[in-house]
């Protein structure tokens, strides 16, 4: 028996050993496809650095800013989603499904507008508002008696209160965002390296903590009695992990813009694929769902060249039929 269990665990190990070569493997694709597609150039001059002025500029001040956006949002937006879940037990949890990036982008133009020349109280602003719906959600669906459809339902009423918001404010006040339906849905064409200089720093680090807790989310996972008996104190925890989810989202929606179902989807399929602890699921996210956002923006970019679509209308056309899935399946599971 013992024999068979020791079996069982190598094979495990040996499944998530793949998983996290494969993400890096498709991460590094995904790298040099976002820097030279299109260039007339070989990949082997990237390590040469044996390029003209004009392709360097291109490369260094346009592609590269936004291959690191794209992936660093990705995989933030992918850890978020799979937090929240495991926060909230609850599958059909995501920052974009119960209004967390909503009330991050209503913060974020009204930083624009309270401060136009400070990109980083954007993303303190993106914090506060992404903070204030998780509350709100969590508040609600606590008065109105916790459940999953209540949990949803209360993240679409404040989902859909924070959208009004922010499309009063880009009506009212239009110097606030330089494309409107690009920031409604997201996108990556405008991101600029100093952005960066600070969001990439507090994704890193939010990611390192949520590592850290990753034992407690675990426990949480067997229920808050269970987690409360082997010594976690659920709702400190809890808190925590919202806390970093609203960091995660506020930073990633100043950089993209209202960018959906990163957080529904990767998280999904991540924990279909690997059955693992919340550490290994984390780190497989991370690899996944920035990944998975810099193909969805090459898509995006190059599906009606030359026009370019917002890579969240791609996202929501993949996604909104993915949580109608998952509902349907839970509803299922539930009758069964």
């Amino acid at each position: 028996m013992r024999n068979g269990t020791r079996l069982i665990s190598i094979s495990m190990t040996i499944s998530l050993k793949k998983m996290i070569c494969v993400g890096m493997i498709v991460s590094i694709i995904a790298l040099i496809i976002s820097l030279v597609a299109g260039l007339s150039f070989h990949v082997s001059q990237l390590f040469t650095l044996s390029i003209d002025e004009s392709a360097k500029i291109i490369l260094y001040k346009v592609r590269l800013p936004r291959f690191l956006a794209a992936y660093f949002v990705g995989a933030a937006l992918a850890i978020a989603g799979l937090t929240l879940q495991s926060a909230l037990n609850n599958a059909l949890a995501s920052p974009s499904v119960i209004g967390i990036n909503a009330g991050a982008g209503f913060f974020t133009l009204l930083a624009a507008l309270l401060f136009p020349y400070f990109l980083h109280a954007r993303m303190f602003f993106g914090f506060i508002g992404a903070l204030v719906s998780a509350l709100a959600v969590y508040g609600i669906s606590h008065q109105a008696g916790v459940s999953k459809t209540t949990l949803v339902l209360a993240g679409l009423a404040v989902s859909s209160l924070m959208s009004g918001f922010v499309n009063a404010m880009i009506t009212f006040f239009p110097a606030t965002v330089g494309d409107k339906v690009a920031f409604n849905l997201g996108g990556f064409s405008t991101v600029i390296i100093s952005q960066l200089y600070f969001a990439l720093p507090v994704i890193i680090i939010a990611v390192v903590i949520l590592l850290k807790l990753s034992r407690g989310i675990d426990l949480l996972l067997l229920g808050d009695e269970m987690a409360t008996s082997l010594g976690i104190h659920v709702e400190r925890l809890r808190f925590i992990l919202v806390i970093l989810v609203a960091l995660l989202s506020g930073v990633s929606v100043a950089i993209s813009g209202l960018i959906s179902f990163v957080g529904l989807i990767v998280p999904h399929i991540v924990r279909r694929l690997t059955k693992a602890s919340t550490k290994v699921n984390i780190v497989v996210c991370g690899l996944f769902g920035g990944s998975f956002l810099v193909y969805s923006d090459l898509l995006a970019k190059y599906l009606f060249y030359p026009y370019e679509l917002p890579v969240g209308l791609l996202l929501s056309v993949i996604g909104a039929p993915f949580f109608i899935y998952l509902l349907i399946h839970k509803k299922r599971r539930l009758k069964l």
